[in-house]
């Protein structure tokens, strides 16, 4: 709890507990977060969940492996193709299935696309819940180009069941390479674009500057990954210490923070999306011909045994704990959210804050409650 006392402006006053949420304002979602007022100022907050009563690990070991594809995207629906990403890896893992390394970089341009579509919709969602509009129409402008792109390839724009186990279920269609590296090749000047309206932006700085602070000690006590984890000054990102399909291969940098505080977490995403661009452009220029889908079984049967398998998905780590007996469906199958582990650290984070900080707060972890009520 820490000492109440040090953040009571004044003591004697009487303290209030109010009920902010799951009526959706500003909350990402229907998260319900009971907080302790003393005035304005946030003397503790209990995040409160479970309103979506979703089941979804249950719905997972009652569908096949390729079956259970689809559910993935309804976890963390902003980031799609990096939910498939992880849930056929961990398969593929567990069979010891050879990926062709085509469709192993159509993957990993998937999967950097969607992190910076999913990095556009926290820009966008974020300024716009603490007082910037602008921001908000010119991301989805390009967000749409990146769904265009989604659309061409699979037929879908935000639920994309875009991967199976052994490969891709589609190659390239003609020109899409072409059409992909027009929009990551322009795509540095709309974040430059982006940063003119809001990096040096003297209201939001004040609104994110020392706010929401946590250190690199606690966010690695509290598990935190991702941005959260990056903006405290911790160098770590499951593409550079466990590699996973040809991440390896190709070369970013993983931008962190120095203060663990809104703006940090706002600066090391934003050098994100210029990295993602980086990964894709070099897979783009590295493409090989070949096949897109290994050779595996029509009914897919891991042998018995589990394992764990993550990948960094936009918000953090995003792992599957698999369990097989060897039959067609999961006997056990556990997601490692980054969303529901990145939300513990809400409290420390808003003690000592005022009400309107934690609207920033809540926007700077970049919460999906459909993956937190999976």
């Amino acid at each position: 709890m820490g000492d109440i006392e040090a953040v009571k402006p004044f003591p004697d006053s009487e303290e209030m507990e109010i009920s902010f949420g799951p009526q959706h304002p500003a909350t990402h979602g229907v998260l319900r977060v009971m907080v302790k007022l003393d005035g304005e100022r946030i003397v503790d907050a209990k995040p409160i969940i479970g309103y979506l009563h979703r089941g979804t690990e249950k719905i997972f070991e009652r569908e096949t492996y390729n079956g259970a594809i689809p559910h993935t995207d309804r976890m963390d629906y902003t980031a799609a193709a990096t939910n498939n990403q992880g849930l056929v890896g961990a398969v593929e893992r567990m069979m010891g299935i050879t990926v062709p390394p085509r469709a192993s970089y159509i993957r990993m341009i998937l999967a950097e696309l969607q992190r910076i579509a999913s990095h556009i919709i926290w820009l966008g969602t974020h300024a716009l819940d603490i007082g910037a509009q602008s921001p908000f129409f010119y991301t989805f402008e390009e967000r749409e180009k990146i769904l265009d792109l989604y659309e061409e390839y699979c037929g879908a724009r935000l639920t994309l069941n875009a991967m199976r186990v052994g490969g891709q279920p589609y190659d390239l269609p003609e020109g899409w390479a072409a059409r992909c590296k027009t929009f990551v090749d322009q795509f540095p000047a709309r974040i430059a674009e982006w940063e003119r309206l809001l990096t040096t932006n003297r209201i939001w700085k004040l609104r994110t500057v020392g706010v929401g602070v946590i250190s690199a000690e606690s966010a690695i006590e509290w598990g935190l990954t991702g941005p959260p984890l990056r903006g405290s000054g911790v160098n770590w990102d499951i593409r550079k210490v466990f590699p996973y399909d040809h991440y390896d291969e190709v070369e970013f940098e993983i931008p962190i923070g120095a203060h663990g505080d809104t703006y940090d977490r706002y600066l090391v995403r934003m050098e994100e999306m210029r990295q993602s661009v980086r990964i894709v452009q070099q897979c783009l220029a590295r493409l090989p011909e070949g096949p897109v889908m290994a050779k595996v079984p029509k009914v897919i049967k891991p042998p018995k045994g589990e394992i764990y398998f993550s990948v960094e998905g936009p918000k953090g780590e995003l792992g599957y704990y698999v369990v097989s007996d060897g039959g067609a469906n999961p006997y056990r199958l556990h997601v490692r959210p980054s969303c529901f582990i990145n939300l513990q650290a809400l409290p420390e984070m808003v003690r000592g804050q005022l009400v309107a900080d934690l609207i920033a707060v809540i926007g700077t972890l970049d919460i999906v409650l459909g993956e937190i009520d999976r």
